[in-house]
């Protein structure tokens, strides 16, 4: 979850510095860097010598460094992204797990007003409902990137130290736990000051366990929500005609909304209407002139597709902040809807 990026130039300058960095590896507990991370554990009581054999073990992985530099969401477009998530065996697997923890998705729902097809949809989206958590140590992931990427060394240092932080808060063996190449752990994927900050007990049994307790990460990930505002009841997204070149500057405003609807419909940009459009789309909303909205285009597999989006969307891009990402998450979040409402 939650991958942080720079630009081309910056991912460049990374890749082509590799082969200099290499020789500096050998001992991450060695490195400048490291000083103060076992300097600010030690002040939280965690035993120093413990720390350095930590990083003293983990291992530089140049297949990380790869990744890193090819992210999905900045190589694909719509019509090849929405492939890789928008199967059929992924809405399966997700009404089965539906089915296996109705009581914990009920209980969710209730308590953080985020619709049970959306903490699905995550988890279904991130690991195919804990099938795929990962194969990458978290502390090789975390220590490769936080001493030698250096467009984001500073952030994944930080998640290193949270790493740590969490072998005493959340039971994690920091020298075995497996994850995502950006060091993202559990069902959810949430990388380790994600955890810190929002992963919840949900079945009070002492431990918070995003890694083998689906009860934790469904908690888990409506917290998340709940805490990124995710508003009940609001409409996240509908299908929009433009009538002419006039949309451009709206979608250059990005994805969080910057304008209202009433201004997007003077700008020659309206959403399909679930009241009155008779053309045939599940993505329609009817909301008042004055909700705050965004406008994206993505190249879909008929070509252009032009959304309107509310604050929800980008609450779900809170969770990854690629567009690609949360149209996934919303999309599967129906087709899971619409499968759920089946099996009743």
């Amino acid at each position: 979850m939650l991958r942080y990026y720079k630009g081309c130039l910056a991912t460049l300058m990374a890749v082509v510095t590799l082969p200099a960095l290499a020789a500096d590896t050998s001992n991450y507990a060695d490195r400048a860097e490291a000083r103060p991370i076992i300097e600010a554990l030690v002040k939280e009581g965690i035993d120093e010598q413990h720390v350095r054999a930590l990083l003293a073990n983990a291992k530089r992985q140049d297949k990380i460094l790869e990744a890193i530099a090819r992210p999905a969401e900045k190589t694909l477009d719509w019509a090849a992204y929405q492939k890789i998530f928008l199967q059929d065996s992924r809405v399966q697997q997700g009404v089965a797990f539906a089915q296996q923890h109705r009581e914990t998705l009920d209980r969710a729902e209730q308590e953080y007003g985020v619709p049970r097809e959306i903490i699905l949809a995550i988890i279904g989206v991130e690991t195919r409902y804990g099938r795929h958590m990962g194969t990458y140590r978290v502390l090789d992931a975390l220590a490769t990137l936080g001493f030698d990427y250096p467009p984001r060394a500073a952030f994944f240092r930080k998640q290193l130290q949270a790493l740590f932080e969490l072998e005493h808060n959340a039971h994690i063996d920091a020298s075995t736990i497996t994850g995502s190449y950006a060091g993202a752990m559990g069902y959810g994927q949430f990388i380790p000051t994600s955890y810190q900050a929002f992963a919840v007990d949900y079945d009070n049994d002492g431990v918070t366990d995003l890694v083998n307790n689906p009860v934790d990460a469904i908690g888990s990930v409506a917290n998340y929500f709940h805490q990124h505002h995710w508003q009940p009841g609001l409409p996240v997204a509908a299908r929009a005609r433009i009538s002419d070149e006039r949309y451009k500057a709206l979608t250059a405003k990005g994805e969080k909304p910057s304008f209202t609807l009433n201004q997007a419909g003077r700008s020659g940009v309206t959403p399909l209407s679930c009241d009155n459009d008779t053309l045939t789309s599940e993505y329609c909303f009817d909301l008042p002139g004055d909700t705050q909205a965004a406008l994206l285009e993505l190249n879909g597999t008929e070509g252009a597709e032009f959304w309107l989006v509310s604050q929800n969307f980008y609450v779900i891009t809170r969770y990854n902040h690629s567009p690609l990402y949360a149209m996934a998450v919303l999309q599967l979040s129906h087709r899971l809807a619409a499968a759920l409402e089946e099996d009743t």
